[in-house]
């Protein structure tokens, strides 16, 4: 059974910094495609970021660039995203995502809360 299990979000002041991992199960992590993607209040999905785990590519969305960072461990089958510089329009479920290089949103987690408020 593929799982996906996010977690690390939670209350953030603008300027901080949040963790999130995602662990992963059920498929072959590291030769798989992951993806964050977030959901604002009231507002439809919007990627976030993505890496390639056998190869370690990455690629980010423009609002997120230079903030963010995505990284995996394979041996840990876990992916991780480190949020620095967070605005208050990062509030949003940040969900984890992976699959093939073809279908690389064939798996989704339940998502993770991050509100970034003072």
């Amino acid at each position: 059974e593929v799982q996906l299990v996010e977690s690390g979000g939670g209350l953030a002041q603008p300027g901080g910094s949040l963790r999130l991992s995602c662990a992963a199960s059920g498929f072959t992590f590291s030769s798989s495609v992951m993806s964050w993607v977030r959901q604002a209040p009231g507002k439809g999905l919007e990627w976030v970021s993505s890496i390639y785990s056998h190869s370690s590519n990455t690629y980010y969305a423009d609002s997120v660039k230079s903030r963010f960072t995505i990284s995996t461990d394979n041996a840990k089958n876990t992916l991780y995203l480190q949020m620095n510089s967070l605005e208050p329009e990062d509030t949003a479920v940040f969900y984890c995502a992976g699959g093939g290089c073809a279908t690389p949103y064939d798996y989704w987690g339940r998502g993770t809360q991050v509100t970034v408020s003072s």
